[in-house]
């Protein structure tokens, strides 16, 4: 690997940015390409005890500036991000000196969307850069649009962008319907683009067949990559020797006593409820799906982080007790969706949750919360025909019978077989894409001969 190009991987530091980066990095390892992960340092010391990654991808650290408590011990949202830019934006270019005072090159960095400071700190240096999204590309053009002032502020009851069908104000990113220019988050998913047209590539983990119009628009104003789906090899492919997890959890898992609960289950017969690693359910809430756990009557397997746990009503603990219902604090995700016994998944609709139930053929119920998600449950829903997604009130809740009635129409009712019929279609659509001379693969080639 001594004369091997060399490029360091730069994920926000949270779980669903850090997964996509791993798994491309593992990419080009097997393309002979030198991988290094730079994560910050609190996100190190928070996964040692449960880190699974045993490939040859080397990990540098540097300070966001909350090297204790990450991001949970910022004040605000505003204070995490400036802190971690100007405090990122040193470390990080220490950590580039560091490099190459040990006589290692670095050929490129691949930054996250949201680190657009990266880039800057690359270009110093003169190291080409590249920007890597992890989010779908509909909703990245919907950012773009808003950048650059094609979509006039605030919307109108409905949205048009290239290569996508008519978009109605409810089913934009929380951050475009609710646009607020003086709110961090929304300043930092609009501003992605503010110095893009200077990175050498641009990366999205989607793939071309699913998102086939909008990719190539994207096409024409930057030279953009689709590598995705970033899931391990094994689930894909299968070309990655080993490569069955994505080696790098914030959370533990308790792996035996779920696995062993969904070998007892019947096929097709277990609603998966996740709602990532984010997001966090009010009491009422938890209610109303305890409701409508209760109604449907299945087999239920419901990851709630420990801080969530507490919340769980007495009426759901007395299903639990029947072993109809599990609930666990983490899962390793791929594992429970790639089992036989698991009918519907009931997600949040992140994307990386939306790629992997895509890939691995499972119909979904999307319940979105915030962000991307809104949109994101569009596309399974209207799209891509992968499932049905519920409207939350004005007060933001999903009310009580809303789930119950969606979950019968994907396990029961005859939309639930066109659902699974569809979702089996863009499974191997997905291995096409990932396999030697599919799209994805052919834009890795690409870029690792662009390196050389």
């Amino acid at each position: 690997m001594n004369n091997s190009p060399h490029v360091l991987l730069f994920p926000y530091p949270s779980q669903g940015h850090i997964n996509p980066l791993i798994q491309f990095a593992k990419r080009l390892l097997s393309k002979g390409v030198k991988t290094t992960l730079v994560t910050t340092i609190y996100t190190l010391n928070s996964t040692l005890q449960h880190n699974t990654n045993n490939t040859s991808i080397e990990i540098e650290v540097i300070s966001d500036g909350f090297d204790e408590g990450g991001y949970a011990s910022a004040d605000t949202a505003e204070s995490y991000l400036k802190t971690f830019k100007e405090v990122g934006s040193k470390s990080l270019a220490d950590l580039i000196k560091k490099v190459q005072s040990e006589g290692t090159i670095i050929d490129a960095i691949v930054y996250d969307s949201l680190i657009t400071w990266a880039l800057d700190v690359a270009m110093e240096f003169g190291i080409s850069g590249g920007s890597f999204f992890t989010q779908a590309c509909v909703v990245n053009s919907l950012y773009y649009h808003v950048h650059k002032g094609l979509v006039s502020m605030p919307l109108g009851a409905t949205v048009s962008v290239p290569g996508f069908p008519l978009i109605e104000r409810w089913e934009t990113p929380s951050f475009v319907k609710n646009y607020d220019p003086y709110c961090a988050w929304s300043k930092t998913v609009i501003g992605q683009f503010g110095n893009i047209d200077q990175a050498r590539w641009v990366f999205t983990n989607s793939f071309y067949q699913l998102e086939k119009e909008v990719i190539e628009w994207m096409k024409k104003i930057w030279k953009l990559k689709a590598i995705g789906p970033t899931l391990p090899s094994m689930y894909l492919d299968k070309r990655l020797a080993g490569d069955k997890d994505y080696g790098f959890s914030l959370f533990n898992a308790n792996h035996n006593e779920y696995m062993n609960w969904l070998n007892d289950k019947p096929k097709e017969s277990v609603v998966y409820l996740s709602f990532g690693s984010m997001i966090k359910l009010g009491p009422k809430q938890m209610e109303e799906i305890t409701w409508d756990l209760r109604e449907s009557n299945v087999n239920f397997l419901w990851v709630l982080r420990a801080k969530e746990g507490g919340k769980l009503p007495n009426d759901l603990l007395d299903v639990i007790k029947t072993r109809k219902g599990l609930v666990v604090a983490w899962c390793r995700q791929l594992d429970v969706l790639a089992h036989e016994s698991i009918g519907c998944f009931v997600t949040h609709c992140g994307f990386n949750s939306t790629l992997e139930a895509v890939s691995l053929g499972v119909p979904v119920v999307g319940m979105p919360q915030v962000s991307d998600q809104t949109t994101n449950a569009k596309c399974l829903d209207e799209v891509w025909g992968v499932g049905v997604r519920i409207k939350a009130d004005e007060n933001g809740i999903i009310r009580r019978g809303n789930l119950a009635s969606c979950i019968k129409m994907i396990m029961e009712d005859e939309k639930g077989g066109v659902t699974r019929k569809n979702a089996k279609k863009w499974r191997e659509l997905a291995k096409v894409d990932v396999e030697e001379g599919g799209s994805s693969d052919k834009d890795i080639d690409e870029f690792v001969s662009e390196l050389r």
